[in-house]
């Protein structure tokens, strides 16, 4: 192997906290023995002999012309959401009681339309659908867009296999590598990574906690675009913030859009949690700029049926729908029987969707109220969606995070939240922010915040008087 040669190792094998590279430079001698600089040990712990031998042990690959991983693999960022999932495991094995305040999987029972038509399935092959989905599936989409006044047609509709395709097609067919999209953050983590996929490149515009997360002044997404930038992209009802934006605020994205001749891309699939009286507006309400809109759905929150995939890309441009189903074809049919039993969810469910409705509405004041009586704890008001982004007075939210699943318990139980920095783009933000997940009965959260005011009362990066 050539002297001096620079090996670039993700330091996801020394912390799962970071994401820069390292450079490792190694001297071999004819004893292959090697000299490494500039590493900063990251962690010290009991783990730490455990950390360094896996670390030699990749090293020891890579001496025998190993093929090196993608650069897109390496940008790929962790999920916020899912990379502490081992320490959850590792407790529950401890036998500690987990909250599940991370992640978006609703607690609430499917509808049982959709289990009996799961369950009645009388076909004797599960054969592959149509590329676009089950014709009678989008037009009963149709129809349940018409009630919120989205006037679509069928030919519109492209079933996708959840909302994260949906979005990850939409930016394969509209971006090429190198365009810009501009997204308020925080935002959806997941966005980075499907840009990233399609080569393309996120620039954000930070909202403040202390104004409840509304979208910054229209001036600011316009100092950001450039000749390379292609679209805007947002979510509303927000996740994570639970941010409703209001009509004078889409009526100036929809002037900056057609100003510009933007992509809009709206994600729309927490529609039904809307909580402040005021009007649902939609992207496709925005006039003037209808082959600019590409909106984003998915059965996975509104049914609690996040397991069947099923999500659906919206738009009345036919180029972006060319585009498309040639995705779509590449990767043959979305879910068979999760269309389904989609497709059953979307008859006679009004009671569904009010119950739910009303027992978010329940949990919202419950949790807010709580954890605005934590000492140092502050949250916003959501106005839709099922999350909050709570400030916590702590040095380093990932740390907390981690420490609640690694090393603490109040009565053999503790906590996952996720950390908010994953949400944003721009270092540094979130860093004493956690994003919180009211998908759990108020018996549960009222027990999970018991556990958040006795951890911060003993963390020992806790800003709490003690």
């Amino acid at each position: 192997m050539t002297k001096n040669k620079k090996i670039y190792i993700p330091t996801s094998l020394l912390s799962k906290n970071y994401s820069e590279l390292i450079v490792f430079h190694e001297k071999l001698s004819k004893s292959k023995s090697f000299r490494i600089k500039n590493i900063k040990l990251l962690q010290k712990s009991l783990f730490l002999f455990k950390i360094v031998n896996r670390i030699f042990a990749d090293l020891a690959k890579l001496f025998y012309n190993m093929p090196t991983t993608s650069i897109r693999g390496n940008k790929m960022p962790d999920s916020p959401i899912r990379k502490l999932v081992p320490l959850s495991d590792k407790a529950k094995e401890l036998g500690r009681k987990v909250y599940h305040l991370n992640i978006g999987q609703p607690d609430l029972e499917t509808p049982q339309r959709a289990l009996d038509a799961i369950r009645n399935i009388d076909r004797k092959i599960l054969e592959y659908s149509p590329s676009e989905g089950i014709l009678t599936l989008r037009q009963k989409l149709a129809n349940y867009y018409h009630k919120f006044s989205i006037y679509v047609d069928v030919e519109d509709i492209i079933i996708t296999t959840g909302g994260s395709e949906a979005v990850t097609f939409a930016f394969m067919s509209c971006l090429d590598p190198g365009d810009e999209i501009i997204v308020p953050e925080p935002a959806y983590a997941n966005y980075e990574a499907f840009a990233i996929v399609a080569g393309a490149e996120i620039r954000s515009v930070p909202a403040k906690i202390e104004e409840g997360f509304a979208m910054p002044p229209i001036e600011e997404f316009e100092k950001l675009i450039t000749p390379k930038t292609k679209g805007i992209m947002i979510c509303n009802p927000n996740n994570p913030t639970g941010y409703l934006y209001t009509q004078q605020e889409m009526n100036k994205i929809r002037d900056l859009v057609k100003k510009y001749d933007l992509y809009l891309f709206s994600d729309e699939v927490y529609r039904e949690f809307c909580y402040t009286g005021a009007p649902y507006i939609s992207a496709f309400h925005l006039e003037g700029i209808e082959q600019n809109v590409i909106l984003i759905d998915s059965v996975s929150k509104r049914y609690s049926e996040c397991g069947l995939r099923i999500g659906a890309l919206i738009t009345k441009n036919a180029a972006v729908r060319k585009n498309v189903m040639k995705f779509c074809q590449a990767r043959l049919s979305p879910p068979l029987v999760g269309q389904i039993a989609a497709e059953a969810s979307l008859e006679y469910t009004d009671d569904y969707l009010m119950d739910s409705y009303n027992e978010y509405v329940s949990r919202r004041k419950f949790l807010i109220d709580g954890l605005n009586r934590i000492d140092g704890v502050y949250s916003p008001i959501p106005m839709g969606a099922f999350y909050t982004v709570a400030q916590l007075p702590v040095d380093d939210a990932d740390k907390f995070c981690a420490w609640l699943l690694s090393d603490f318990e109040y009565e053999n139980q503790t906590i996952f939240m996720a950390p908010a920095s994953g949400f944003y783009t721009t270092p540094g933000q979130g860093k004493d922010q956690v994003r919180i997940a009211y998908v759990l009965n108020k018996v549960d959260l009222g027990k999970a915040l018991k556990v958040l005011e006795e951890a911060l009362k003993v963390y020992p990066g806790s800003k709490v008087k003690k």
